[in-house]
């Protein structure tokens, strides 16, 4: 029987990471495999990167194999299925090639100093603001399948509602609908706080409940009108919700160093007894009365900051943020983004800063356009963009950004630049928020707030545009244009 493209890929890909005994831990996000490695010494990167299917491979405190979407989730489960683990398990297999003690040649001391060197550079650039993106990242990253689908099924209830009240469409088998629908959606959103705490406990290394619980908290379950709560920063009383997802994240970090530190104190007869109940107790209290004022505080200030800069600064803010957000992809700052966009949704019910972002996109693709208008001669080049360019309109960048832009150079800047045109009409329209986050490109359309999809299709258009004809003046390299063969 022939070997399906997922099995090759998995196969191929342990090949030149160094074997299944090399890699620690196995995820993947929307479009990477991202592997935890043993010793990063043994990986073939010109041989991973030339493998049938690799759309490109990022070095960062995890080695990301680029396989596109959908790929991603067959490829990584075979790879997880092989090593007889689930997704975010340790693989416990070990090389039995031990190398040779004994005295050392000249070439194998040089070659055991580099590693080293290598090693505390690694450790170096593994600040804590890099482990916090890594953090968030993988608190979020396995949740936007989710963000996605409830995001589409509440737009389309949107739709419908305002359908029934334009009276385009009536009756009660539409109300229902609409009803149902919602219901779907808000099994995500309602109870985001606890999907939250049950991520950020499993990062951090806390009991999964305990984290579900310390989100249910900021619910206040149990407080009435009659009865609230202080908060002791305003001298007014607490809402339901206060903090949100910055909050939750924060108290079980704090839950899971008290966790830590309680097993470790605390005799093993009766840990399971007074370890829970302890920590629950103790960041009970301090979410209650310390963490969601604060956070509250602090989650205003910022949806309030983003939505004044976006109002105040219209089309350059919209070009600024739109230019800049590639390079934040490429270097993993854009995770940092994702809990601002849930805030801003569950405090505004839009996002305004996604569909700005979103044009970032619309660049790469206006600039893989022309480039393969350009470059027909370059086989190899246009038969990336091709696997590439369907994926890029729909919002996923990475396929683009790392197998044709940012290898060239040069596309990288003047997709940037389409993305700030894009960005520029969104910021000058105003208004055009998502309801969900999720990929970006023509993806985002049906996520649109309000009604605003034409103003987001025109920024979106703007960015092909854009980048199409900055790159196709300016942006081609000489040797990008050269005859080469599949």
């Amino acid at each position: 029987m022939a070997e399906l493209k997922e099995e090759r890929l998995a196969r191929e890909i342990y090949e030149k990471v160094g074997g299944m005994g090399n890699v620690n831990k196995i995820i993947h996000c929307m479009t990477r495999v991202r592997m935890s490695l043993n010793d990063e010494e043994k990986v073939d990167l010109v041989g991973l990167k030339a493998i049938d299917g690799v759309m490109g491979v990022v070095e960062d405190d995890t080695l990301q194999v680029i396989v596109g979407p959908g790929t991603v989730n067959k490829v990584a489960n075979k790879m997880v299925e092989m090593a007889g683990v689930r997704l975010g398990d340790p693989i416990m297999i070990q090389e039995t090639n031990q190398p040779v003690k004994g005295n050392k040649t000249g070439l194998e001391a040089a070659e055991e100093l580099a590693r080293e060197t290598k090693a505390k550079q690694k450790k170096k650039n593994n600040t804590p603001f890099k482990r916090a993106l890594k953090s968030i990242s993988n608190i979020f990253v396995p949740m936007i399948p989710a963000f996605v689908g409830a995001g589409i099924i509440g737009g389309i209830a949107a739709v419908l509602s305002n359908m029934l009240v334009a009276g385009t469409i009536s009756g009660d088998n539409w109300a229902n609908s609409v009803l149902v629908l919602n219901i779907i959606k808000n099994g995500l959103f309602t109870y985001l706080q606890i999907y939250v705490g049950i991520n950020a406990a499993r990062e951090f290394g806390a009991t999964e409940a305990l984290g579900g619980i310390v989100g249910g908290i900021v619910y206040l379950s149990g407080m009435t009108p009659e009865a609230p709560l202080p908060n002791i920063l305003t001298g007014g009383t607490l809402s339901p919700g206060q903090g949100g997802i910055i909050g939750v994240i924060l108290a079980v970090w704090l839950i899971a160093l008290l966790e830590k530190r309680l097993h470790k104190v605390i005799p093993e007869a009766i840990d399971i007894i007074l370890t829970p109940t302890i920590a629950l107790l103790v960041i009970g209290l301090l979410t209650i009365f310390l963490i969601m004022p604060v956070a509250g505080a602090i989650s205003t200030a910022l949806v309030g900051a983003i939505n004044w800069v976006l109002t105040i600064g219209g089309a350059f803010a919209g070009f600024v943020l739109g230019a800049l957000f590639l390079p934040m992809v490429m270097f993993g700052l854009h995770q940092v983004l994702t809990p601002i966009h849930i805030e801003m949704i569950s405090s505004t019910g839009m996002t305004l800063l996604l569909p700005i972002l979103a044009m970032a996109g619309g660049g790469q693709v206006g600039a893989a356009c022309a480039l393969w208008l350009k470059c027909k001669k370059n086989k190899q080049l246009t038969n990336m963009i091709k696997g590439a360019l369907p994926v890029g309109i729909l919002g996923i960048g990475e396929p683009l950004i790392y197998g044709v832009t940012l290898p060239l150079g040069r596309p990288f800047v003047t997709a940037c630049i389409g993305g700030g045109i894009g960005g520029a009409v969104i910021g000058a329209l105003g208004g055009i928020g998502a309801i969900a986050i999720g990929p970006s490109g023509v993806a985002l359309i049906p996520l649109i707030a309000n009604g605003q999809w034409i103003g987001y299709i025109l920024g979106l258009l703007a960015a092909y545009a854009g980048g199409f004809i900055a790159t196709y003046f300016f942006g081609v390299p000489k040797e990008a244009m050269e005859p080469t063969e599949l």
